[in-house]
């Protein structure tokens, strides 16, 4: 069953479940674009590991705590008032997790050099700590190599990444061709608008050809059976915003899902 969204659907921005669309759309792309990529260059998904509290809160440095033993310089036979002891606070301490993020690198063959990295945003991406430190730093590399970038940003909540000169949308991708810098082309788009198909950068004479980032999206909703899990009658989580709460509200009543 098709998602009742024309493009992005905001349901999936949920905790529950864009992990999983994050990891199956990044292999349907590789998929869909490997065969066109041939013989020339091959679709590798790589891996980003950083280490990030479980609750995605920002990550605090703990100090260590070294207790030494000192001999006492109190004399023993002096009385010294005490107050009551208080009770305990409940606190959280910070835990630490393994992260793991999937990105696509179009690697030539014979010398295995990138020429586009394909990075679809994760929500600690575009959140203060060590996700979007990481993210960042990788992007400045990208942006500073002879590397195309592909920036996918189908996440409403958090903070985008810096450029200048776009709008403030739901969603973003932002196409990076290394012998075009600092000038890049932006895909800006709403909840309510398809996601627009983009020509995915190679080498000079290469034929550059379309990739429908929408077909694939939906072919990843429907092969998932998201429909099964999301409880459309719910507002999405993130909240849409309160233009669009009664647009939704409409398209999916239409539907039959309210």
């Amino acid at each position: 069953m098709p998602s009742p969204f024309p493009g992005v659907d905001p349901y999936l921005e949920n905790p529950e479940f864009w992990p999983e669309v994050h990891h199956r759309l990044i292999t349907a792309i590789a998929d869909a674009i490997g065969p066109a990529l041939r013989p020339k260059y091959r679709a590798a998904i790589e891996k980003r590991i950083y280490l990030s509290e479980a609750e995605d809160s920002d990550l605090l440095a703990i100090p260590d705590v070294t207790v030494f033993d000192r001999p006492s310089t109190a004399s023993p036979s002096v009385m010294t008032a005490t107050l009551p002891h208080s009770e305990p606070m409940t606190v959280t301490v910070p835990i630490l997790e393994e992260a793991r993020e999937g990105y696509l690198e179009l690697r030539e063959v014979g010398t295995n050099r990138v020429i586009t990295v394909i990075e679809i945003l994760s929500p600690k991406n575009k959140r203060t700590g060590k996700g979007r430190e990481a993210y960042e730093n990788k992007r400045q590399e990208v942006l500073r190599s002879a590397s195309h970038l592909v920036e996918i940003d189908l996440l409403r909540a958090g903070r985008q990444m810096p450029v200048t000169g776009g709008t403030n949308t739901d969603y973003r991708i932002l196409i990076s061709r290394a012998n075009r810098r600092p000038k890049a082309q932006l895909y800006a788009f709403t909840v309510r608008e398809e996601i627009p198909p983009f020509f995915l950068p190679l080498q000079p004479g290469d034929t550059e050809f379309q990739v429908d980032l929408q077909a694939l999206f939906s072919g990843v909703y429907d092969r998932a059976g998201f429909d099964l899990s999301i409880d459309y009658a719910q507002q999405p989580v993130p909240r849409l915003k309160d233009d669009d709460v009664g647009w939704a509200q409409a398209l999916l009543q239409e539907r039959g899902l309210r």
